[in-house]
């Protein structure tokens, strides 16, 4: 009986994250057709486990009123139950009850700022949480990636201005960190959330981010520019801004690398859209 409530939940949650949108704070809405795909399937073994239910209790009716003398003992024993069954329960329990947090600065100032493709070391590249500049390099074969990127490249510089939407941010900001010398001059205007980093000595530069999903949380990361603001401008953590202005490449010392950067000739404050969070894709 518990397995099949247990079931039933599992396929309630994924409708509910599904029909309340909040399944985007998961995964690429490229891929919901795997978790609608998982939820059907959750529903038929749901029904399944019923059906089983039903027969087994009919069965053990039949057995009492034949006086059939079988002893009938369960299977699992009650401290596997104990342990298995929170473990299921866990996830349904916190994926209804608890609320979803959307992520801001904080998770910035926790995680340390640091831009991961320069740094030294090993680590699993497909589960790593990415700064600044968006990588799905590691996606594709070398010639397959280049092709790809050429490809984005050559539409970005046909532009005159290089407005990032929803809908393109990610890809354009990749492309933008692959060849930062080839768009200096070009107009760019972008949204974003404002985060200060205590490292810069020009109180002026700040970054200007989105949060991202490539393929699921796993690896999601904050991505987005330094922006040098007009002089005494003053804007706290987390403000959402429209920022227009003229690319061009830094040093930046903290990263001990080139970087791109916006010198902004307009902006504004604007609200947080209704959906913070950006998409990688790949038409």
């Amino acid at each position: 009986m518990v397995r099949g409530l247990i079931l039933i939940c599992f396929t309630f949650l994924i409708m509910h994250l599904h029909t309340s949108g909040e399944i985007s704070k998961y995964i690429n809405m490229k891929y919901s057709y795997l978790s609608i795909s998982a939820g059907i399937a959750l529903a038929i073994l749901s029904i399944v486990q019923i059906i089983i239910i039903l027969k087994e209790e009919q069965n053990h009716h039949d057995c009492e009123h034949d006086h059939c003398g079988h002893h009938h003992s369960k299977e699992d024993k009650w401290y596997k139950k104990l342990i298995v069954y929170p473990i299921f329960a866990f996830p349904i329990i916190s994926g209804l009850f608890f609320p979803v947090a959307t992520l801001d600065s904080n998770i910035v100032k926790a995680k340390g700022f640091h831009f991961p493709i320069y740094n030294e070391g090993k680590g699993d590249p497909y589960a790593q949480q990415q700064f600044l500049r968006p990588d799905t390099s590691v996606y594709f074969g070398e010639e397959a990636y280049r092709e790809l990127i050429n490809k984005d490249k050559k539409n970005l510089i046909s532009k005159n201005s290089i407005v990032l939407t929803d809908t393109n941010y990610l890809k354009a900001m990749e492309t933008i960190y692959n060849f930062p010398g080839e768009f200096d001059g070009k107009e760019i205007e972008f949204t974003g959330f404002v985060f200060h980093d205590e490292e810069s000595a020009d109180k002026d530069q700040l970054f200007v981010f989105r949060f991202g999903v490539i393929h699921c949380i796993a690896d999601s990361g904050v991505f987005g520019m330094m922006v040098d603001m007009p002089e005494g401008t003053k804007l706290n953590n987390d403000q959402w801004i429209s920022v227009k202005g003229k690319l061009s490449t830094i040093y930046y010392q903290p990263f001990k690398t080139n970087i791109p950067y916006v010198k902004v000739e307009s902006w504004s404050k604007t609200n947080a859209p209704k959906e913070q969070y950006v998409y990688r894709g790949y038409q």
